[in-house]
């Protein structure tokens, strides 16, 4: 991370609906922004609303309420820019607050919420700032980004696991649904020989680039158009019950006979109708579970 200590940050804040969190943010970038934080408006009181999902996530975002908050450069005027954003999105202006925060400071509260995450003896995700507690693991540089898996989510580190746990040398993977291409990366970094990353947002596609060249691995990602025709041995997909259980048919379709399946992102109550969309293809059954999600794992079988 560049050395910001001697910035100073612009911070805006105001709360927008659920149904326009997200088009808020999108424009906020659009118009300067360096990061858009989501939070529960309500956190701290009694009307605080737990929601699971990947951190940053604003797709996942179930509050009632929910507070933005913007940060932009110290040259950036960001009354000037929330106009703009509020021009590209045919709102009127919301009620917001604004504050200035040293760069120094924010770099150092930002890095003290991020550490090295243990994943197994041999795997560690370890934010660029920080030293690899084991030199000698499989060490994945990875810092916290707007809205993709950092491998903190317990869905993120179960198929992190079954990857450590199971992932053969010169094996092929697929990586459905890839946001930061953590679970591509870990599969370069463990042997894989070829490994592919899809995702729906462009965004996403870049991130994962960036990350693996950082990481020095080589994976090819795109969008679900450019997903290659040819089966693979391992087929990861972290994303969400109602996607996965709609994406059956184009997943079974693209692991060879005997190939493996993980499938992530499910609640401990929709495991059951998760499984049942795949076991067409595969012999399936929950791998590992924590904190209530549940990552699902099958063999793909002769028809």
């Amino acid at each position: 991370m560049p050395d910001r200590s001697a910035s100073r940050y612009h911070r805006l804040s105001f709360d927008a609906a659920p149904d326009t969190a997200e088009g808020w943010a999108d424009a906020l970038l659009e118009a300067g922004a360096l990061s858009v934080e989501a939070v529960d408006a309500h956190a701290g009181t009694p009307e605080e609303v737990a929601v699971y999902g990947e951190p940053g996530s604003l797709g996942a975002a179930r509050w009632p309420v929910i507070r933005l908050t913007a940060l932009f450069s110290e040259a950036t005027d960001p009354e000037r820019a929330l106009a703009r954003a509020a021009a590209a999105l045919g709102e009127s202006l919301p009620a917001y607050s604004t504050a200035t925060t040293p760069g120094g400071d924010w770099v150092r509260k930002t890095q003290a919420q991020f550490t090295p995450i243990r994943v197994t003896d041999r795997l560690w995700i370890v934010p660029s700032w920080c030293t690899p507690p084991d030199a000698v693991a499989v060490n994945i540089t990875l810092d916290p980004g707007l809205a993709f898996g950092t491998g903190a989510h317990p869905s993120t580190l179960l198929c992190l696991r079954w990857l450590a746990e199971n992932l053969w040398r010169g094996a092929s993977v697929l990586d459905y649904g890839c946001g930061s291409g953590i679970l591509a990366i870990a599969a370069a970094k463990l042997g894989a020989a070829r490994v592919t990353g899809i995702d729906i947002d462009p965004q996403a596609v870049a991130t994962s680039r960036g990350n693996a060249a950082a990481n020095g691995v080589v994976a090819d990602f795109g969008s679900p158009e450019e997903l290659p025709p040819e089966t693979v041995d391992v087929a990861l997909a972290n994303i969400l019950a109602n996607p996965l259980e709609l994406l059956a048919p184009l997943l079974a379709a693209r692991v060879r006979v005997d190939g493996s399946i993980v499938l992530s992102g499910i609640l401990e109550a929709q495991a059951g109708a998760v499984a049942a969309a795949y076991e067409r293809w595969f012999n399936i059954e929950p791998w590992g579970m924590a904190d209530g999600w549940v990552a699902l794992a099958g063999v793909r079988m002769a028809r």
